[in-house]
């Protein structure tokens, strides 16, 4: 039965990394492969001379960690949050509801958000009305807010279904430990410190392990669909930059050499939380 997935995983991920080969050549679209000027490092060396590669580096490594803590700390808190409803219907309909809009593309996503944050938007219409703020901001045009309104958007999509994970891993904790956690007198905060929490904490750090390995991963379509000219300083992220390269402007080969780059360490950082894991202690992934 996972034959089919094998072949897929090959046939995607694995033949493709024979196209590295563009990164130390001098790659042209009229010439074979292996007819290329071979070009060495050189264009590894151009990668990270330019101001325009370290500003996305700068963009990709700040939207990743701010999703990596807000969907760490939101999918956590909303789990926990469900776990100790008492009402079985009411608990289905609300995680029902957080996790649909997992399912909606970015596509639709981001002009929802465009939407709830334009002049006239819900957003800007209550802040006013509460009178947070005197007129309307135009959210989505400031720079320094596009960081913040990424992390918040892939909140809302993801926040849900993340949750799944942790809920299906507190199903698992023996109800003893709170009867008992109970009768000693502890509070509900301490029996999730002392019981709920400790008991997810393998699955907490199997996922903090795979979230460090795709941080170089900030995202594309959202990014993509979401920046304008006012703020795309802040918004390209390596995906992007690889793709005005490669396809708008057929720098094949400086396009590449930014692709094997964020591969590389995306590998490095993945490895390294997992060495980091089994030195505490902790769960790891091997």
């Amino acid at each position: 039965m996972s034959f089919p997935f094998v072949i897929y995983v090959v046939v995607f991920a694995y033949v493709p990394i024979w196209g590295w080969l563009m990164a130390f050549q001098n790659y042209k679209l009229a010439l074979g492969m292996f007819d290329q000027q071979w070009a060495g490092l050189d264009h590894f060396k151009a990668l990270f001379a330019d101001d325009a590669f370290l500003r996305v580096m700068r963009n990709t490594l700040a939207m990743s960690i701010i999703n990596l803590v807000l969907g760490f700390v939101t999918a956590i808190g909303l789990a926990l949050l469900l776990n100790e409803l008492r009402s079985l219907m009411f608990k289905r309909v609300v995680q029902t509801i957080s996790y649909l809009p997992h399912f909606i593309s970015w596509t639709v996503g981001a002009s929802l958000v465009l939407s709830m944050l334009s002049i006239d938007g819900p957003v800007n219409t209550i802040l006013v009305s509460l009178h947070i703020i005197d007129k309307p901001i135009m959210w989505i045009g400031i720079p320094h807010y596009f960081w913040g309104i990424i992390g918040l958007s892939n909140v809302w999509k993801e926040v849900g279904w993340s949750a799944i994970i942790y809920l299906a891993a507190m199903s698992t904790i023996n109800p003893s430990l709170y009867e008992a956690a109970s009768i000693d007198g502890a509070s509900r905060f301490r029996r999730i410190f002392h019981i709920t929490l400790p008991g997810i904490r393998p699955i907490i750090v199997i996922l903090l392990i795979m979230s460090i390995g795709h941080i170089m991963d900030a995202g594309f379509e959202q990014q993509y669909l979401l920046q304008n000219g006012l703020v795309v300083d802040y918004a390209e992220t390596i995906d992007i930059f690889v793709l005005k390269y490669g396809f708008n402007l057929g720098q094949f080969s400086f396009a590449t050499a930014a692709g094997i780059f964020k591969s590389v360490v995306s590998i490095v950082l993945l490895f390294g939380a997992n060495a980091a894991a089994k030195r505490l202690g902790q769960e790891r992934l091997m």
